[in-house]
């Protein structure tokens, strides 16, 4: 089991100390889940929500996030990122509740001594965010759901690869 190392001496929040670790390659990617009525993804395709193209706006969203990450999550190191790329997935078939999909990617890279899995993850969340925004009058039971960390290599911990759920 790993340590938690975001506590000081006293039991008190800290940001790590990363100056020691060596700089590596590492790349992070996160997913998440926006869920929306069928008649709304049809409008988000068709170009007829009257915020915007959707998708191009969440797009440029989750890279924003993503470079914002630290001013969000306190702990989070400030990093120099190389590389942010998000991609969506339209699923228009229903689940069980009558809710079609939109599937969120978010890949985050660096190299640099502290990993991006944060910056991913915030990337996916603030792309559904602004899915949920900018469609909000019309659909206002949207639900951004299962944003999690999909895999990630580089640094001290190694790789990791999540299983399917």
């Amino acid at each position: 089991m790993a340590e938690l190392t975001h506590f000081n001496d006293s039991g008190r929040a800290r940001m790590v100390d990363v100056s020691q670790k060596n700089s590596t390659e590492r790349t992070a990617t996160a997913q998440g889940r926006v869920l929306l009525k069928p008649d709304t993804l049809t409008k988000i395709q068709q170009g007829k929500i009257a915020k915007g193209d959707v998708l191009a706006v969440a797009q440029v969203a989750g890279v924003m996030g993503a470079k914002r990450t630290p001013d969000l999550i306190p702990m989070c190191h400030p990093i120099l990122l190389t590389s942010v790329d998000i991609g969506f997935e339209e699923d228009a078939s229903l689940d069980h509740d009558g809710l079609c999909s939109i599937t969120i990617t978010a890949t985050a890279k660096t190299t640099g001594p502290t990993g991006v899995e944060m910056e991913a993850m915030t990337a996916v969340s603030v792309a559904g965010l602004t899915i949920y925004d900018m469609c909000k009058a019309i659909d206002k039971g949207i639900v951004i759901d299962g944003v999690r960390l999909l895999e990630k290599s580089g640094g001290r911990s190694g790789d990791y690869v999540a299983k399917p759920v």
